[in-house]
């Protein structure tokens, strides 16, 4: 009987190895099959300009993706963004079983309408050219081609999928607690995230940590006199020499904790601070000869975790109120990003991305360094799931400029791991 069941076992063990291999095979044969569809796809969106204030033409964009995903059987919905001044996100869904995973696209790029870099070109056989194409329209695109790979290959049944595809990442609506409803939801909803970004655009890498990205403005009062008077017991120290002590305290106390970083701007002082809006643009009237009234700095900080920004935060406020005489200091951080944090949970996922990469002959994915990998959406999804993994997107150079420029051989492979990595996980429990 033992030999009996032990023959048994070793079967259902070959078929199973056989029925993966041929799912497997499936995938890879049908991503494919769509690359010249996924390619024209990638141009028909990139020519249509979504700077993120063009609400027009990123809800054209959106509009381009949702046929698509209810051609696949998924349920749609546009939410519209004006409740937080921005076009808005588009919303897709798919079933009720298996392993609940949230993929995360942006519709949105940083060339506005009158921008110059407008249209997808070919420059040869390897790269293509054009405004967001690889952040982040080839990896929205990376997302449709592996899902109809996974339809066609008898898989998407097995695994609930929640798309998130935002209207508004490259710069975000205000407040942050409407604007990132939508993914903060699915996340909650979800067991684990996929983010399509390019990373640092090496397809050799994947993002498992990205520093969360928080402004910040630091406002400072000194007594206003002649020149020749400062220092006096009866003066002080006036507000540049303040706001000077108190960033250079910042600095000597601050820069060496690893991953942390913090930048001070913009900087202004003197008799008076005449602020332009929101545009950047600010003035300052001062004289030689005439002790400093007012200095402003405002600046950006970006952590690995909630708890290491929470600290730095800290140290800064204590730095802060130790005032010079006769000056006072104020400083106050704004809503942004929050942390994509290490945790063991996201090197897992790495882990099995990376052994999909090398099954399929592309080679070792590793983490990229957090210090090159800027701020992202998954941000705001990776605190509510078991795991995360960004980076998975179209690779190539130059985003954010003119010369943005993606790899052709990217879409196929990053593709197939996509498709190959949803896969798995709907075969294991993690």
């Amino acid at each position: 009987m033992k030999i009996i069941n032990s023959l048994l076992a070793l079967c259902l063990s070959s078929v199973i190895t056989v029925a993966h291999a041929d799912t497997e095979q499936a995938i890879i044969s049908h991503v494919n099959k769509g690359l010249a569809q996924s390619l024209s796809e990638l141009e028909q969106v990139v020519n249509i300009n979504s700077g993120t204030m063009n609400f027009a033409g990123v809800k054209q964009v959106g509009d381009v993706f949702k046929k698509q995903f209810e051609q696949l059987g998924f349920e749609t919905q546009w939410l519209d963004g004006g409740e937080f001044n921005r076009a808005g996100h588009l919303v897709a869904t798919y079933g009720n079983s298996g392993p609940k995973i949230l993929m995360i696209g942006h519709l949105d790029t940083v060339f506005a309408k009158d921008d110059a870099f407008q249209k997808f070109q070919r420059i040869n056989d390897i790269q293509i050219a054009g405004p967001g194409i690889t952040d982040m329209k080839g990896g929205d695109v990376i997302i449709v081609a592996a899902l109809r790979a996974l339809k066609a290959a008898g898989v998407l049944d097995k695994v609930s999928i929640q798309v998130v595809m935002t209207g508004d990442e490259e710069s975000s609506g205000r407040p942050l607690i409407k604007s990132k409803k939508a993914l903060v939801d699915a996340a909650k909803w979800a067991d684990i995230a996929l983010g399509f970004e390019d990373g640092d655009g090496d397809i050799g890498t994947a993002v498992v940590a990205r520093r969360g990205s928080v402004g910040w403005t630091l406002d400072v009062t000194g007594k206003p006199a002649h020149s020749s008077q400062i220092f006096r017991e009866d003066v002080g120290f006036g507000a540049i020499f303040e706001i000077s002590r108190i960033l250079n305290t910042y600095r000597e106390e601050l820069s060496s904790v690893e991953n942390l970083t913090f930048n001070p701007g913009l900087l202004l002082g003197g008799t008076r601070i005449d602020e332009q809006g929101n545009n950047g643009q600010s003035y300052a009237f001062g004289k030689s000869n005439v002790i400093a009234k007012t200095a402003k700095v405002s600046g950006g900080i970006r952590a690995i975790s909630p708890q290491q920004l929470s600290e730095a935060k800290k140290v800064m406020q204590k730095i802060t109120a130790d005032s010079l005489a006769h000056t006072s200091a104020q400083l106050t951080f704004d809503e942004g990003y929050p942390p994509m944090a290490p945790t063991k949970a996201n090197y897992k996922l790495l882990a099995l991305y990376n052994k999909v990469s090398q099954k399929l002959g592309y080679g070792e994915v590793v983490a990229v360094d957090p210090r090159r990998a800027g701020a992202a959406d998954i941000s705001f999804a990776a605190t509510h799931v078991k795991m995360s993994l960004d980076g998975l997107g179209l690779m190539g150079s130059g985003g954010h400029t003119k010369d943005e420029v993606a790899d052709i051989s990217s879409l196929e492979k990053n593709t197939k791991k996509a498709a190959m990595l949803i896969y798995l996980l709907s075969e294991h429990k993690l």
